[in-house]
């Protein structure tokens, strides 16, 4: 590895992750790719997380090892950028793990086709299977893949490989006034710029949802519908109006989401709060069911939906 500029930056928030720190770094320190960092930000973990954290620095200088006080994924994912020194940046949880050719394949599609962010597939791990998850956008400029961020593409750091300078170039940081979809808002604010993106037909990252117990897939609903009206707010703020208008139904469709499966008293003025959404319903690339539910939720009751909500598992 290069140790003043390695290729690849790869930043790993890190909290009460003793259980499943170790899949997840030694899947990394197992690439085919050879020319990266690892940082590891240890976000005031009180267990022995920045212990295992300092154990592999200790072994692999590959690894760079950051301990600060408590301040959220945001602020962690951010002291990460600010001491990367790659030409690229990727971000991983570190509940999850990556296949061995993760890097070497992002970077190699960077470099053919000099792109600014390449955007390749990933795994689901739920309880009884793993599923594909197609991340191809409909097309390759920075307006399509910013609007479909809020339909069939996932807002994550974590399956786009971005070349650092466009970070400090438009000048993208973490927000540290969010812990949930903070991923989501900082490619919001990359992608309002005239970026050169790439696709790549590939899944190399598995996004695990059933080991970490303290994952926003684990989260308290009412405590989401907040951080949900958070994120609406806060890309209002940097998105330009054209864009912000063209995506408000999915962010309203979300916290509409957990409004439903909240129930009372947050769906008592459901009606009148999401009005403006009923005339998009069936516009919404939301599926099937939760379309269903949402048309219902206005002709006949919001508190009918959210007992439907939680007899099936139509979270997602």
């Amino acid at each position: 590895m290069n140790e003043t500029t390695p290729k690849i930056s790869v930043i790993v928030p890190v909290y009460k992750a003793e259980n499943y720190l170790h899949r997840c770094v030694d899947s990394l320190l197992s690439q085919t790719f050879q020319d990266f960092e690892i940082l590891l930000v240890d976000d005031g973990s009180p267990d022995r997380s920045g212990e295992i954290c300092d154990e592999y620095a200790r072994k692999d200088k590959r690894v760079r090892v950051f301990h600060k006080e408590n301040g959220g994924v945001s602020s962690a994912r951010q002291c990460g950028m600010d001491n990367a020194r790659g030409e690229y940046t990727i971000h991983a949880d570190p509940d999850d793990w990556v296949d061995p050719t993760m890097l070497e394949e992002l970077y190699g599609k960077a470099k053919e086709e000099d792109a600014d962010m390449v955007i390749c597939d990933y795994y689901v791990e739920e309880k009884r299977k793993t599923k594909y998850v197609v991340q191809k956008p409909s097309a390759l400029d920075h307006e399509t893949v910013l609007c479909e961020l809020f339909q069939q593409l996932h807002g994550s750091c974590w399956n786009k490989l971005v070349k650092r300078a466009c970070y400090k170039k438009y000048g993208v940081q973490f927000p540290l006034e969010l812990s949930y979809c903070e991923d989501l808002y900082v490619n919001v604010c990359l992608l309002v710029n005239c970026i050169n993106i790439s696709y790549l037909h590939k899944s190399f990252y598995h996004y695990d949802q059933i080991i970490n117990p303290f994952s926003l897939v684990h989260a308290c609903p009412t405590s989401l519908l907040y951080q949900e009206k958070s994120v609406c707010k806060m890309l209002h703020l940097v998105m330009p109006q054209y864009y912000f208008d063209k995506v408000y139904p999915y962010l309203l469709w979300k916290q509409a989401r957990m409004c439903l499966i909240c129930g009372k008293p947050y769906t008592v003025k459901f009606v009148e709060e999401f009005g403006l959404l009923r005339s998009s319903i069936l516009k919404l690339r939301i599926g099937r069911r939760n379309k269903i539910v949402l048309l219902m939720a206005f002709i006949i009751s919001p508190d009918i939906c959210h007992a439907i909500y939680k007899m099936r598992d139509i979270f997602i």
